[in-house]
């Protein structure tokens, strides 16, 4: 189903035909229908709600999770890996997140969260066979003094153990973790990589010259941020660098756009969030978000209602997918099948 969730470019030729006036009438009522029908597919997702190949549950007869978790010197790993792993996903958190955030609550990882965007990316990798570490920063955020040796160590550690060594390495960052990983990745061997929501740290550092292939994944409302993505593909490329990109649009809600993508909200509650997020504004005609969750005064109008809506438990998710909506700034699962298709044709 084609939506505004992800753009692509394509160029049509054109053929000059003879003017057949029957031939041309059928043709011009196809063509017709197709637009009619790509303009309603947006209204299908607001009346219907996501495709199943975008849902939470996609995964659930495919891969299941089974983590592990350790500290090494404090600093805490979560990882998986699955039977016959063809490749090694290091996955970097943005600020405020957390290596817990990628996997959901078990007995094995009673800390461990879940979040709607992280777990998706993880099942991804998992039901690809890709062995899968995360890694907490230390701070808020990533830095990139002694913490870049110290995950560097931890990596290739992990992989040794593991006996993972003769397996492509690859990575992906998000937003503070995009930025650490284009750090590292100009130390470890990845055989790609992906940088979602950053524009990586290209103007603070020296390019070697065998510099893994770059995906930039990422939200070109952030004028600012598409901008140094530009200037950066052109700077890569005149290294010698594959790189390529993939623009994240938005997308409208529909009652049951949450329930579609949080496991532990059910459709009814969806439902009536999406009405009240339409008679407060949040959201126009078409369903878009005006704001984004950060900038949206959704939780207040959550405490006036009665009853209360919401456990606690479900405000991260439920903002996690109204900034997704937004497409400005936000972990996405949405191009994972672009993402891991990337990091397989590198792989050789």
């Amino acid at each position: 189903m084609l939506n505004r969730g992800t753009k692509l470019k394509a160029w049509h030729g054109q053929k000059k035909y003879p003017v057949v006036v029957p031939v041309m009438f059928v043709v011009s009522v196809s063509v017709a229908l197709v637009f009619l029908f790509h303009r309603n597919d947006e209204k299908q997702i607001q009346a219907y709600g996501l495709p199943p190949e975008r849902k939470w549950n996609r995964f659930e007869s495919l891969v299941q999770f089974n983590p592990k978790r350790e500290f090494r010197n404090g600093t805490d790993l979560i990882w998986q890996i699955p039977d016959s792993p063809k490749a090694v996903l290091f996955l970097a958190h943005g600020c405020s997140g957390r290596a817990v955030n990628f996997w959901d609550k078990s007995p094995k990882c009673p800390e461990c969260v879940g979040l709607p965007e992280e777990r998706l990316l993880v099942l991804h990798a998992l039901a690809r066979k890709f062995a899968v570490l995360t890694i907490s920063s230390a701070g808020r955020c990533w830095a990139f003094g002694e913490e870049r040796l110290i995950v560097e160590d931890i990596i290739t550690w992990w992989v040794k153990r593991h006996k993972l060594g003769k397996l492509p390495l690859v990575a992906l960052g998000a937003s503070s973790g995009g930025y650490f990983v284009s750090a590292i990745a100009n130390d470890l061997k990845f055989s790609s990589i992906t940088l979602m929501i950053a524009e990586g740290l290209f103007d603070h550092m020296d390019i070697r010259e065998d510099y893994p292939p770059t995906l930039f994944v990422h939200m070109p409302k952030d004028l600012r941020r598409q901008q140094k993505i530009t200037e950066f593909i052109e700077v890569l490329r005149n290294k010698g660098v594959d790189v390529a990109e993939i623009e994240c649009m938005e997308l409208p809600l529909s009652p049951t756009f949450l329930s579609d993508r949080i496991p532990s909200l059910d459709q009814t509650i969806s439902a009536t969030l999406f009405n009240l997020f339409r008679e407060k504004g949040f959201v126009d005609e078409n369903g878009y978000m005006k704001r984004d969750g950060r900038a949206t005064r959704w939780k207040d109008a959550l405490q006036d209602s009665k009853p209360n809506l919401l456990e606690k438990d479900l405000v991260h998710p439920i903002e996690e997918e109204l900034n997704l909506a937004f497409a400005y700034h936000e972990m996405t699962s949405l191009q994972s099948e672009e993402i891991f298709k990337w990091f397989e044709s590198h792989m050789a």
